[in-house]
């Protein structure tokens, strides 16, 4: 569906999912809940994230048949920018990469995955400096989100030249969860394939797309976080006075500001035409290399911006009282899954064209 449609009814496809996300996470964000849901329980609200999978979002990418929506990254991306902004915890994007892994799966739990009554995130991360699949099947599998609410564990096993699903359930697996900096949790999980169903003979020629899906997903995501934060800055500075007069007066304050706005554009840039050429047919090496680019300069400028808003806003922004901070954590966490600034330019330089890098 995504490739036919015109830039007009894009841009129309994209409104109406950044109305929908409006219903779920107000646009001005909710930092009630967000307080609430830090440190405590799953992470996230089950009954949100429930109400997610009855409004489409996990399966958004999925065709039609098979109870997707069949809609482009750029809608994807578009419902992230608006949970971002949110600090939604709910963990849709390791999700909808689980959905994608399933579609080539046998038995029912797409379906419950679909549904948002399963999370089933899928563990496939070996070390940290990696983007690639496991490459053994007993190796501990690190980094796994918002796991305290799993249900179930997709384990990708690479055998031979194939690399097999495999769904593991989580009662009673070798789990160890630790907090993360914005309230949530990342588990390591000691995969224990006698206890797993397998799902899936192959998914080798899928998983290394549906990762780069998560990571420009979540560059989508830093995306609204660093606007939402950058706006709260805004709003401060045009309201706090000193020495008789509104600080966003004072030109350094100023050209700090500008430098934020600049870097906000420049990252929205990035993830935009990563989405549209994805969107457009783009694979290989030139889909890497737009993708890389544009999570890179997603998570330096997630650190930068909620950074940056902490010090404009002078001493009150450093109290975990005023919601500044909450942008700052959740940049923290989110600039490193499915992979780092780092990870991404390294790529970046190895699969882009030479009049790119």
């Amino acid at each position: 569906m995504s490739a036919v449609l015109s830039d007009e009814d894009r841009a129309e496809s994209i409104r109406m999912i950044r109305d929908s996300a409006a219903a779920v996470v107000p646009r001005g964000g909710d930092s009630k809940r967000v307080r609430a849901l830090r440190f405590v329980g799953v992470g996230y609200d089950p009954a949100v994230f429930s109400q997610m999978g009855e409004m489409g979002w996990i399966g958004l990418r999925l065709p039609e048949d098979l109870g997707g929506a069949a809609l482009g990254t750029g809608e994807m991306v578009a419902l992230a920018e608006a949970l971002g902004a949110g600090l939604a915890p709910e963990p849709l994007i390791g999700a909808a990469l689980s959905a994608a892994l399933l579609r080539y799966a046998e038995g029912g739990l797409l379906t419950d995955v679909l549904s948002g009554a399963t999370y089933a995130p899928v563990a496939w991360q070996e070390r940290a400096d990696t983007l690639a699949a496991p490459g053994t099947p007993d190796a501990p599998r690190v980094f796994v989100p918002m796991a305290a609410g799993a249900a179930q564990f997709l384990l990708p096993v690479r055998e031979g030249v194939r690399i097999a699903l495999h769904a593991q359930p989580a009662e009673g697996a070798d789990l160890t969860l630790d907090r993360m900096q914005d309230g949530g949790n990342s588990g390591t999980l000691r995969p224990d394939l006698s206890c797993a169903e397998r799902v899936a003979d192959d998914i080798g020629g899928v998983i290394g797309v549906a990762l780069d899906e998560a990571a420009l997903t979540t560059a989508g995501y830093l995306l609204g976080v660093m606007e939402s934060a950058f706006a709260l800055t805004l709003s401060y500075l045009r309201t706090r006075q000193q020495f008789g007069r509104v600080i966003g007066t004072f030109q350094a304050l100023q050209h700090r500001s500008a430098d934020l706005k600049i870097q906000l554009s420049l990252t929205r840039a990035s993830v935009e035409q990563a989405a549209a050429a994805l969107d457009a047919g783009a694979t290989g090496d030139a889909a890497r290399a737009l993708v890389s680019r544009a999570k890179a300069r997603a998570a330096d400028a997630a650190l930068r911006v909620t950074r940056e808003c902490i010090q404009l806003h002078g001493g009150i922004g450093y109290t975990d009282e005023y919601d500044a901070g909450l942008y700052l954590r959740k940049a923290m966490v989110m600039a490193n899954q499915y992979g780092s600034a780092a990870l991404h330019r390294k790529r970046f330089m190895a699969t882009a064209a030479e009049d790119e890098a």
